[in-house]
């Protein structure tokens, strides 16, 4: 865990603790609203091909999952740490030019 602290720059176990329970909830919240958003959008299991539903859903966790990520780091005072995370994940991916100040 010092290892994990180290890398992420913080000093408590308890921000360490929020930290990893935000990524927690927000995996989960993702995944559990993909399910009514995929229905709500006609994709369900019984009437599309097993590959289109769960590409389909994989592509809706993703940017469901970013604004949950900042917005239950809010909600638990981590909101510096998400946010942070958050440019530099997108900016990885290619958004970079989000970010420009």
């Amino acid at each position: 865990m010092k290892k994990l602290k180290n890398r992420w720059g913080i000093s408590s176990n308890y921000q360490l603790f929020l930290i990893l329970l935000v990524f927690a909830i927000t995996g989960s919240s993702a995944a559990k609203l993909a399910e009514p958003l995929c229905e709500f959008l006609g994709i369900t299991r019984e009437s599309t091909h097993w590959s289109i539903y769960w590409a389909s859903r994989i592509i809706l966790i993703f940017p469901i999952y970013q604004v949950l990520l900042v917005s239950f780091g809010w909600i638990f005072g981590q909101f510096q740490f998400f946010w942070g995370f958050e440019k530099k994940m997108l900016s990885r991916m290619g958004f970079a030019r989000l970010f420009k100040e």
